[in-house]
């Protein structure tokens, strides 16, 4: 999934055009991974305006990441909500992903100096469903990955940190090599934690289940947006710890994320998911997400920032 070449891109306060947002090979964050970004979406909604989703959230939790990783970002809030919104407007886009970074750059390589500069920039780009259109429709097939989500002592689960994906990527890249669309990992108490990138979602007898906050996960904003749409249809749904052999014998499974919005798993370990194919709740639950975020919902506006 190559990113095609757009216009521009912002970097420390300027649009630049794309082929000057570069860096120094020796820059801090490219050997030790220290930084914090995000992934957002832009939507064309039926009526044809562009609106960025749960701008707000976003930008709030990437300078969350930042307070973890102990980096002072020189851009308020305001400032890098009205940067997402440029750098879409300037590259004539109705539809992207948006990614935020923030970042050590170059100026000395001791693993705790303080010295590299602090590093911004806002890129978007066209990306469509990130894990394929036929899995967004029918379902992905995925694998429990033998790499775990580290515990809150060794990871700080709750920041989006650059160098904690590297779990993520190599889970992801002997999914793929074992012929799955995506890996499922377990925290270190052998609980389902989440997908490589999203979080997980169970249902069985009509009760929808997530691990909870307070486990070995990223705290989603699509996760939370799922959970407040699945109240919304009177669901119940209940946060707690879930044993992997209750993933083969659930009813439906679908994962959350930015980049995979709702999409169905339709098979896991080669065990198939109920029907094997996409659910009645995961549909209703997709169907509404897309409402919002495409169609003519217009309950939830307060999560769409237009352009």
């Amino acid at each position: 999934m190559g990113i095609k070449k757009l216009d521009k891109i912002w970097v420390d306060g300027s649009l630049v055009p794309w082929d000057q947002a570069t860096d120094h090979l020796l820059a801090h964050s490219m050997h030790y991974g220290l930084g914090a970004y995000e992934g957002l979406r832009a939507y064309q909604r039926a009526d044809g305006r562009t609106a960025v989703f749960r701008l707000r959230e976003h930008i709030e939790r990437l300078l969350d990441s930042c307070t973890v990783c102990t980096i002072e970002c020189p851009y308020s809030q305001e400032q890098l909500m009205t940067a997402c919104l440029d750098v879409v407007r300037v590259n004539k886009i109705p539809a992207c992903y948006i990614r935020p970074l923030i970042y050590l750059g170059y100026g000395a390589l001791g693993l705790g100096s303080l010295e590299p500069p602090v590093r911004t920039m806002v890129a978007c780009y066209e990306w469509g469903a990130y894990l394929g259109e036929d899995g967004l429709k029918n379902g992905v097939r995925c694998m429990i990955s033998s790499i775990m989500r580290a515990n809150s002592n060794a990871a700080m689960n709750k920041g989006k940190i650059c160098g904690q994906y590297v779990s993520s990527v190599l889970a992801k890249r002997m999914a793929v090599k074992g012929g799955f669309d995506e890996a499922i990992m377990m925290d270190p108490q052998g609980y389902v934690a989440e997908g490589t990138g999203q979080n997980i979602f169970v249902a069985k007898h009509g009760v929808v289940r997530t691990p909870p906050s307070s486990s070995a996960i990223l705290a989603g904003i699509t996760r939370d947006t799922t959970i407040q749409l699945l109240r919304e249809h009177g669901l119940e749904i209940r946060e707690e710890s879930i044993a992997r052999d209750e993933l083969y014998i659930a009813d439906e499974v679908f994962l959350t994320g930015t980049a995979a919005e709702i999409t169905p798993v339709r098979e896991i370990d080669h065990r198939r998911v109920g029907r094997g194919e996409p659910g009645p709740l995961t549909r209703r639950i997709q169907e509404s997400f897309f409402s919002v975020v495409k169609g003519t919902d217009k309950k939830h506006d307060h999560w769409l920032t237009y352009l």
